[in-house]
């Protein structure tokens, strides 16, 4: 695992000791609350400068020569588990714009309309229908894109609650990492436990589904309580049936994942029937898709003007020489978020290589966990709190993976039980922390909005630090494994039940 080869490398040392090394991750998340929370600014760029002051000032600590400190911050922003989820929300990205050009936004405004289906119940319905594509494609990311782009503009539209609206998305992202069989933390929580990925989900589908029913209870009475916002003009609430034809786009998506396609190939079908759909039904001109505006001066402008994505405007226009159409833009709005992200995981690697994280993770072991009782408090609370500093889930769960199994060895609890508290905090807390990764990449797509709808102002965006407590199935899905730990509920032993030969999947 990533975080035993990391303590296997040359360490970094610091002054006044292995704490030390937590300062580029402490003090990004003392600037995400300013940031986010005290000031209200939701920019990810601002947090891309604050992750790279941190680093900076991280360096300082380090003794001796920097250059290993300096090597640690490649070596974790190369790391596998930061790419993988990068892709995955650059082809969401793509896949989400294109079903937008295509008016499935109007569509779902038209079929919520004909099922009676109001802004009271829209979030509650959202929800489901997010942890049903999330659980599908086993990526919350990408159904938190993908939701954030089509299902929070129509819910808008209707008269939803837009903080409601984003939490209900956020939720059905929880539900769907947490459970589906081809979740990245579903893998990993499993693999690293010793357990079989199968009976590692059959054994928490009770503690997902008792929380997702006290969410979508939520969902629905805080939708009957919380306002929405009213939208100017009445064109603005047309629904158009057509645009339901991208469901199809879905199905193909949700299908192709669960026959055991890789997550890029399965949203790589969907988004080629999805711009096959656009052009055959006319839903949208190519251009619409993806443009290039060559200027008329250009080598070869003129001679290649008969291409239906290449448009030739003058050389002064302000257009001239850019590419633009929902393939790039789709993709565009994400590259501060990958910054970001690889700078957070190479932060995090720092804190692993410095001896900090073990120092945390000892400490717990031998301080906390005391009895089994203790020990399962301490893995549900240390879950949660690794995932508070390195806020790509995957990441989180990885680090902390050899500790759970270290505590949960030393009282005998099976690995079913260790492999559903450490993926539930994962997936959980991945989804809530304003600086978390399922957050942001949120908020990037909904900022996207801005220009995708002419009706979509800036002050329908939902600012990370307040969407927090309505992320329902994330707090709920907390509160079962935390109550489960301090009662003992559904307490496995190693000798109760045996697992089967781990599918490494």
């Amino acid at each position: 695992m990533e975080a035993e080869r990391a303590r296997s490398e040359p360490q970094i040392e610091f002054y006044g000791g292995k704490w030390m090394s937590t300062i580029p991750i402490a003090l990004f998340i003392v600037w995400a609350v300013f940031q986010s929370g005290l000031l209200g600014i939701g920019d990810t760029t601002g947090l891309v400068i604050g992750m790279l002051v941190s680093l900076i000032i991280g360096m300082l600590f380090a003794k001796g020569d920097w250059k290993t400190y300096a090597n640690t911050i490649f070596e974790g922003m190369t790391q596998r588990v930061a790419a993988t989820a990068i892709v995955a929300w650059l082809w969401a990205g793509m896949f989400a714009q294109v079903l937008q050009d295509g008016g499935f936004v109007e569509g779902l405004v038209w079929a919520a309309e004909a099922l009676s289906i109001g802004a009271a119940l829209f979030p509650a319905a959202t929800f489901i229908l997010a942890a049903l594509l999330a659980t599908g494609i086993g990526t919350g990311y990408g159904t938190t894109i993908a939701f954030t782009g089509l299902f929070f503009p129509a819910g808008i539209l209707i008269g939803a609650n837009p903080v409601l609206m984003f939490g209900a998305i956020l939720s059905g992202a929880v539900f769907g990492d947490n459970l589906a069989p081809v979740s990245d933390t579903t893998i990993v929580s499993a693999v690293t436990q010793d357990s079989d990925i199968g009976g590692v989900v059959a054994s928490r589908f009770k503690y997902a589904i008792f929380a997702a029913v006290f969410a979508l209870a939520g969902y629905v009475v805080a939708g009957s309580m919380m306002d929405g916002i009213t939208v100017s003009g009445q064109a603005a609430f047309e629904g158009n049936p057509i645009g339901l034809i991208h469901l199809v786009s879905m199905l193909i998506v949700i299908v192709t994942a669960i026959s055991g396609r890789h997550i890029v190939e399965a949203i790589s079908w969907g988004l080629i029937f999805a711009i096959g759909a656009n052009l055959a039904f006319g839903l949208a001109q190519l251009q619409q898709m993806l443009v290039f505006y060559a200027p008329e001066n250009g080598p070869f402008a003129q001679e290649l003007a008969f291409l239906p994505m290449v448009q030739v405007v003058a050389p002064d226009a302000e257009i001239a020489g850019t590419v633009s159409g929902s393939l790039y833009n789709g993709a565009l709005g994400f590259f501060p978020l990958i910054v970001l992200t690889l700078l957070i995981v190479a932060g995090a690697r720092i804190m692993i290589r410095g001896g900090g994280f073990e120092a945390l993770q000892n400490w717990l072991l031998n301080s906390v966990a005391t009895n089994v009782r203790r020990a399962e408090t301490t893995m549900v609370m240390g879950t949660a709190s690794v995932n508070a500093m390195i806020t790509i889930n995957t990441a989180a769960e990885i680090a902390i993976a050899p500790y759970v199994a270290r505590i949960g060895q030393k009282f005998n609890i099976n690995g079913y039980r260790r492999a559903n508290i450490l993926d539930a905090n994962s997936s959980a807390m991945g989804y809530i922390f304003p600086w978390g990764g399922g957050v942001l990449v949120g908020y990037a797509t909904m900022v996207g909005l801005v220009d995708q709808f002419d009706w979509f102002t800036q002050a329908m965006l939902v600012n990370p630090a307040e969407v927090w407590p309505f992320v329902f199935h994330g707090w709920f899905l907390f509160g079962v494994f935390l109550l489960s730990a301090l009662t003992g509920f559904g307490l496995e032993y190693v000798s109760d039940r045996k697992a089967e030969e781990v599918a490494r999947v």
